[in-house]
């Protein structure tokens, strides 16, 4: 499969969302979030990125029954969940399949966006793992001191506290660490940046972009 510049996959990932809200069928959604989980495969992620698509996907089925139990017929409440997982599951391609300096890159120099909204972009983007596992193992740390997180759903609610403290305050200090390695290294100092990356258009991006643009066009008409 030929490889995409990073600016493609982000026209991907603002036509996918596009796409969800304009498809009006079952079908159509099942075949969107089928497509893009194949996408993934061809691209061969690394296994993060597997868990990061199932774990959408339980939060999409979770999604669908609160929709159900809550009063809304099934098709609405399946419509809902896969439109949510197919606007989802197009981060976690772009997250596997571009690199955070290249995705900066390609916004900075064929955007146009300056660089300092570029980087605070791609650096939010890049922290989200990052922030998923500390979650993690600040779970495993607090249940072998003993924190069971079972009961009703106030009990939850209040066991849970002990995980978001910790999260905060390691948020926090990452933040002040990267504030101080930035400022150390004069970031925000006017000049013309220079990329090494290799961020050019190619033959294979203009034929997907033309393919995503009829695919939209196509989808708003029978709207």
């Amino acid at each position: 499969m030929p490889k995409l510049a990073p600016l493609t996959k982000l026209i991907l990932t603002a036509a996918v969302s596009v796409w969800a809200l304009l498809i009006p069928t079952l079908a159509g959604q099942v075949a969107l979030c089928g497509g893009q989980l194949l996408l993934l495969v061809l691209y061969r992620p690394t296994g993060k990125h597997f868990k990061a698509a199932l774990g959408l996907a339980v939060f999409a089925v979770m999604l669908t029954g609160i929709q159900y139990v809550f009063g809304s017929t099934l098709e609405f409440s399946l419509m809902s969940g896969l439109k949510m997982f197919a606007m989802s599951l197009i981060f976690v391609f772009l997250l596997a399949t571009t690199r955070l300096q290249d995705l900066t890159a390609a916004l900075v120099s064929q955007c146009r966006i300056p660089y300092e909204y570029a980087f605070m972009f791609t650096s939010a983007l890049r922290f989200v793992p990052d922030f998923l596992e500390e979650s993690q193992a600040v779970r495993e740390a607090q249940a072998c001191r003993g924190y069971v997180f079972r009961g009703n759903p106030l009990k939850r609610l209040r066991d849970y506290v002990a995980i978001v403290e910790p999260l905060v305050l390691r948020a926090v200090s990452r933040s002040e660490t990267m504030a101080m390695s930035l400022e150390l290294r004069g970031f925000g100092s006017r000049g013309r940046r220079q990329f090494t990356a290799d961020v050019a258009l190619g033959i294979a991006d203009y034929a997907a972009m033309s393919l995503m643009l009829a695919l939209t066009v196509g989808l708003a008409i029978l709207r």
